[in-house]
């Protein structure tokens, strides 16, 4: 396991973060705790979490297994996302940022988040009260660096600009979506960070299970978050991604590696990116990502497994100057 710094923070986090969605959902805490064991035997530091997670059950199963190694743990967690049918549970705004922070310490039994995330933008709170709220937490000492979730890259830049006017603890990390058939990311948001040294720790790196080696055009999901999930069926049901999958198997049949594992190097190997979250619902689903870890992502072969995909159009787009200095 290598490590590397978390943006300018100075914070060591390992080259893989392991998301914990799946806790006390797909994973029971029994299963949870394997996946927690495996993680660390595989030297991971660096797991994420959300108040939004099987109800609150996912903090809490993190913070019993924590205890003992917690010093040892970079841990993240989030509010925005309403948790329950309460009018003002969620939003960027004082109070409810105040109550999720609270509440989520308490779940995780801990004293601190290492990165607390605004999981995503509220567009019914101005962006100065929400980080003066998050300004306020970081003097408490009950968070230390402050993350955006699903943030597009013209609010980041406004919350860093904001944030550096008023002499406030600024965004340390963005948590974006990020695969083979999800590159949006890479027109701005990615050089945004680059730019600002903004940690990177990106999300969906098999693209919900589309990248696992399952489907393809003629092997569609029938069952799975890809069907199940509204969600993950409206952002994954186009007949081009489902192409994009079915090439992409081919080539890591060819290379005689699991999907899974060439699916998660290659946004590992990306060097906007300090780390892509990997996560499963058992420790043989999980073993895939943790084997990217040996794979040797040369440039060439990235460049190969990017040409299956769509490349977005850059982002002024002026398409004449794409590539020019």
């Amino acid at each position: 396991m290598q490590y590397k710094n978390l943006g300018r923070t100075g914070v060591r986090v390992s080259e893989l973060c392991f998301g914990t969605m799946s806790f006390g959902g797909d994973a029971d805490a029994a299963e949870s705790a394997r996946m927690f064991a495996a993680t660390r035997d595989a030297g991971i530091n660096f797991f994420d979490c959300a108040n939004a997670y099987s109800g609150g059950e996912a903090e809490r199963i993190l913070g019993r297994l924590m205890q003992g190694c917690r010093d040892q743990l970079v841990i993240t967690s989030k509010c925005a996302v309403p948790v329950s049918q309460d009018v003002n549970d969620g939003g960027g705004n004082r109070r409810h940022i105040k109550l999720a922070v609270e509440q989520s310490l308490q779940r995780l039994a801990t004293d601190r988040l290492d990165v607390l995330f605004m999981h995503r933008w509220c567009e019914h709170t101005p962006l100065e009260e929400t980080l003066r709220a998050l300004e306020d937490l970081v003097r408490e000492g009950k968070v230390l660096y402050l993350g955006a979730s699903n943030y597009a890259a013209w609010q980041v830049a406004k919350g860093l600009g904001i944030s550096a006017a008023r002499g406030w603890a600024r965004f340390e990390v963005i948590q974006p979506m990020y695969n083979l058939v999800k590159r949006q990311a890479e027109v701005e948001i990615l050089p945004l960070a680059v730019s600002e040294e903004v940690g990177v720790m990106s999300y969906g790196p098999v693209g919900g299970g589309l990248l696992s080696g399952k489907y393809g055009p003629d092997s569609l999901p029938d069952t799975g978050r890809l069907i199940s999930n509204k969600e993950y069926h409206a952002r994954y049901n186009e007949a081009w991604a489902y192409e994009v999958a079915a090439e992409f198997t081919a080539m890591a049949n060819k290379l005689g590696v699991h999907p899974v594992s060439l699916a998660v190097a290659w946004v590992k190997a990306n060097p906007a990116i300090t780390c892509p979250i990997i996560g499963a619902r058992n420790c043989e689903q999980l073993q895939p990502s943790l084997d990217s870890l040996d794979m040797d992502m040369t440039e060439a072969l990235r460049d190969s497994i990017s040409a299956l995909s769509r490349e977005p159009a850059v982002a002024t787009d002026r398409l004449e100057e794409k590539g020019l200095s």
